[in-house]
């Protein structure tokens, strides 16, 4: 995976449990900023391994974890240097999830060597999406759920998030949602 993807799981964990608590994980698993390099990239292992150590710092499963990381990741990605990104890839929850790949291809085109999922849209009506996701990566769906989930509450949208069916390297994400304002 990529180091700012680690940077934001160090300001996740440093804003829920103190810096303290990201220093002792870092010591724990005997890394440094080294592995924090935004535009690098690193074994998805390693990755992993933060996001289990966070997981027992959080007193969360890792699942769990996953999942809130993925709703944080869009908080962090809205108000660093990826918010003029954010902002470009859609005005709606239906555009920004089209727009997915579009910001991934911007992304790969400034790293290298990046594996980066792809999203399509396969239904689309009022309140109602069904997302497939594809990647080489295993075990990611909760993350996934979390960035979507991320997504509702970005857009100020009330929704819920759903796995409807598991492929090989396919999932299918089920989307429903109610602009709060038409609640």
């Amino acid at each position: 995976m990529y180091g700012m993807i680690h940077r934001a799981m160090k300001d996740m964990i440093s804003e829920l449990l103190g810096k303290e608590a990201w220093f002792a994980l870092e010591k724990k698993l005997q890394i440094g900023p080294a592995e924090l390099l935004t535009g690098m990239v690193y074994e998805d292992a390693l990755t992993l391994d933060i996001v289990a150590e966070a997981a027992v710092r959080l007193n969360l499963t890792v699942d769990e974890c996953l999942f809130e990381f993925g709703k944080y990741w869009i908080r962090y990605a809205d108000r660093g240097s990826f918010s003029s990104i954010m902002d470009f890839t859609g005005r709606n929850l239906p555009n920004f999830i089209n727009n997915l790949d579009h910001l991934h291809l911007a992304v790969s085109a400034a790293m290298p060597g990046t594996r980066l999922p792809s999203f399509r849209t396969l239904q689309s009506s009022n309140g109602h999406l069904e997302v497939e996701y594809r990647s080489d990566r295993v075990g990611m769906e909760n993350f996934v759920c979390g960035l979507f989930q991320g997504l509702l509450e970005r857009f100020c949208v009330d929704g819920q998030v759903l796995i409807v069916s598991r492929g090989e390297k396919s999932i299918i994400f089920d989307i429903r949602y109610q602009d709060r304002d038409s609640a």
